[in-house]
């Protein structure tokens, strides 16, 4: 049996930008990729501290070491510049990896810095 859980999430990250005229996803810094252990193309789902918006896209890389967090395409009409959110990636477990199961939380502070990269106890 596979079960679904949570493989990587970075908490309280800051949107940068919102194009609305690009094909759709969502931008991410590649230190912060590299940091949660997400990858290109990967589907992800944003939950917007600030308005309650929960919705689903796939990653694209942004150049490394600027801090981009942008929503791109429709995503883009869901959170604005200075929005806290949450990017959580899920994957399937079988019951024997869940024996040792510790998804990656990347935690930022509120100049959108990496706090911390730490696997969590659930």
């Amino acid at each position: 049996m596979q079960i679904e859980m949570l493989y990587s999430k970075i908490h309280r990250a800051t949107v940068t930008d919102a194009n609305l005229n690009y094909v759709g996803s969502i931008t991410i810094d590649e230190d912060l990729l590299d940091a949660a252990k997400m990858r290109i193309g990967q589907k992800v789902e944003i939950l917007n501290i600030n308005n309650g918006e929960r919705f689903s896209t796939y990653i694209i890389r942004g150049e490394r070491g600027k801090g981009d967090i942008c929503l791109n395409g429709a995503a883009a009409r869901k959170a604005h510049p200075g929005d806290k959110i949450i990017i959580v990636a899920y994957a399937s477990y079988s019951e024997e990896e869940l024996e040792n199961y510790k998804p990656t939380v990347v935690l930022m502070n509120e100049e959108s810095n990496t706090i911390a990269s730490v696997h969590e106890e659930l």
